[in-house]
């Protein structure tokens, strides 16, 4: 270290290193094979640089493009416009419109504004229960049957060939029709109740089908008052469709087309009801629009019953969500109309 900053001060002066060499301390101590001015006496033995292969002279432009920027020459601009070169303008995509904003073609409103609401009778206490008509005009379930999205039509195939594995072709069928079974007698108790027949109401209380969906309900039959209709047949006098309301009555205070279901899984969302609320959102818009009722509706109500006696999930439909409702209704019955 003191050898080597006696050579840095000598060499600061012109003329020093050369003196330096002439005399025999310096001889000694420092031998000229191990004085040098090149680092490469220390290095390893150099490789060879694949870049002196390249032709400089043909690129030495692009060197010079490249090197002459300090910084990037890029903007955001000049991305742009590169971009816009290469793939052309940007594509203005624009969203597909969903069936709950796309507006149907013959477009009739839920409510009926030229609906005149009668008097009341003597026995309006009565609920009513108008026959169903044999017309031509197809029902609430035949259109929303045959207007299937292709995922409900796979999910429900999927789901059937499953059942039919598990129970045969013969046991499948057995229990469809005991699923029907229980809906009406569940339907037929829920009438005896409402129309105060409670000897009628009791006995079919203790039948096993119906008393867990009996239990089930209990809680919301507790919310429900003044019944105005039970099992009644409805027609859209505009619309041309018809059918079969479950009951309409106030639910805390607020008159609803009620629909009661069954069901063998908790369904405790909504939108697990499938196309429910369409069914419920079609009858109120037949109801308003039948002159046999003299009322209008603005709510609805899904009621889902377990046959285990588990606390049933009523799923209320408030003015807003049946309007939403009643338009993706009238997609569906345009779609139907379409196909026959």
């Amino acid at each position: 270290l003191v050898r080597m900053q006696f050579l840095q001060i000598l060499s600061r002066k012109a003329g020093s290193l050369e003196m330096l060499f002439q005399i025999p301390f310096c001889q000694k101590q420092c031998p000229y094979t191990c004085l040098s001015t090149s680092a490469c006496v220390y290095s390893k033995k150099k490789k060879g640089n694949s870049y002196e292969q390249v032709d400089q002279e043909k690129y030495k432009n692009l060197v010079y493009s490249v090197t002459s920027y300090k910084t990037s020459a890029q903007t955001p601009e000049s991305i742009l416009e590169e971009d816009n070169f290469l793939y052309g303008p940007p594509d203005k995509h624009r969203p597909p419109v969903n069936a709950g904003t796309k507006t149907p073609k013959n477009w009739v409103p839920l409510m009926n504004p030229n609906k005149r609401i009668l008097p009341l009778t003597s026995d309006s206490n009565l609920p009513m229960k108008i026959g169903l008509q044999k017309t031509k005009m197809p029902s609430v379930t035949r259109i929303l049957q045959q207007t299937l999205s292709p995922q409900q039509v796979f999910y429900l195939e999927r789901w059937k060939q499953k059942m039919i594995e598990e129970l045969g072709k013969d046991g499948f069928e057995e229990y469809t029709k005991n699923l029907f079974l229980q809906g009406e007698l569940f339907h037929s108790a829920l009438e005896s109740i409402f129309l105060s027949e409670e000897t009628a109401a009791k006995e079919q209380s203790k039948d096993d089908v119906v008393s867990g969906y009996l239990s089930s309900v209990e809680h919301v039959l507790e919310d429900i008052s003044e019944v105005k209709a039970l099992e009644s047949g409805v027609h859209h006098e505009t619309l041309r469709y018809l059918g079969l309301v479950d009951c309409v009555a106030k639910y805390r205070g607020r008159l609803c087309v009620i629909d009661w279901k069954t069901s063998e899984k908790p369904k405790p969302l909504l939108k697990m009801t499938y196309d429910n609320p369409l069914q419920v959102a079609a009858y109120i818009g037949a109801i308003n629009h039948d002159a046999n009722y003299d009322f209008q509706v603005r709510c609805g109500l899904i009621v889902v019953a377990y046959k285990n006696g588990s606390p049933a999930h009523p799923h209320f439909m408030d003015p807003d969500l049946c309007s939403q409702y009643w338009n993706k209704w009238l997609l569906r019955l345009e779609e139907y109309l379409d196909k026959n």
